[in-house]
């Protein structure tokens, strides 16, 4: 019986693969199976001595072939090769089934970073959301602290603006009523009749003071406002005491009456008043009072 090497099992699905393994590979055959003829020995002698150890390896190379082929045509050793063929070819799935698990270990094992990755960021994003609600309880506490702050500063300015209004009102009010005082002396025949004029043009002129410094504002140079302010009050001033007068008869002489009284008392209030507005301009840029609203930047 033939012993073959175990390095003979190489790439399969091909016999002339096994032939050319089988080529390279000693047979060794025992006495009892195979009988080199001796004409054959003595043929490879005489050749060996006259063409060389060339000639030598050709013969051997037959020799071997012809045993293959003889060995390869056996029955017996045809269900061997079939066997292999089978045996190689179950070694290729289990190489591809083997390179299929490596390549889903590597996919598996960049999944596994992939996921370690999106751990840590979420980490992150975590730490970034505390951070951010962190923030924005410090913005919402600095937001009411300024908001408090904001309405206590708030009181305090219109406090001030009212200090300011009242203290135009007073200029304008002893302003006006020092105007007034000559005009109301020629009305009156003692001290006691002296009060109730006095006393409607004191509180008219505060009033207009009041009024003249949120109309004018900061526009203290605006001449046709500060007059206008000043005729308004004085027309409304002036017709409505001429209404508390004798009442009006459909004569010409009632008329004419009544048109040189309206002339006489709109013109002496708007004396009271523009007197006033020029008190209180003069404070302003002075800046005995302030203008509306208040300059902080100084």
């Amino acid at each position: 019986m033939a012993t073959i090497n175990s390095s003979l099992i190489l790439p399969p699905n091909t016999k002339s693969s096994f032939i050319n393994n089988l080529k390279n590979t000693k047979i060794y055959t025992s006495a009892s199976s195979y009988d080199v003829p001796k004409s054959l020995s003595t043929r490879c002698t005489s050749q060996g001595s006259n063409n060389g150890s060339g000639n030598m390896k050709d013969v051997l190379s037959g020799m071997v072939d012809k045993r293959v082929e003889e060995l390869l045509n056996k029955e017996e050793n045809k269900d061997l090769l079939d066997g292999l063929e089978k045996a190689s070819q179950r070694v290729e799935v289990a190489k591809r089934e083997l390179e299929e698990i490596k390549r889903q270990e590597a996919e598996a094992k960049l999944m596994r970073e992939y996921i370690n990755r999106l751990e840590s960021r979420t980490s992150e994003i975590e730490e970034c959301q505390k951070e951010i609600s962190e923030a924005k309880e410090m913005i919402e506490e600095a937001e009411r602290s300024l908001d408090s702050s904001s309405a206590g500063n708030e009181t305090i300015i219109k406090n001030e603006e009212r200090l300011e209004s009242a203290k135009a009102a007073l200029v304008s009010a002893l302003t006006g009523s020092i105007a007034g005082l000559p005009i109301a002396l020629t009305r009156v025949t003692n001290n006691g009749e002296l009060l109730l004029p006095l006393a409607i043009t004191f509180v008219s002129c505060a009033l207009f003071g009041v009024t003249f410094r949120y109309a004018i504002r900061r526009d203290l140079d605006n001449f046709q406002l500060k007059t206008g302010t000043s005729a308004a009050f004085g027309f409304v001033k002036g017709l409505a005491t001429l209404d508390g007068g004798e009442p009006l008869e459909l004569d010409i002489s009632s008329f004419l009456s009544h048109a040189f009284g309206g002339v006489i008392y709109v013109s002496e209030n708007l004396l009271i008043f523009l007197f006033a507005a020029v008190a209180l301009d003069l404070c302003m840029k002075l800046r005995i009072l302030s203008p509306f609203p208040i300059d902080r930047s100084s």
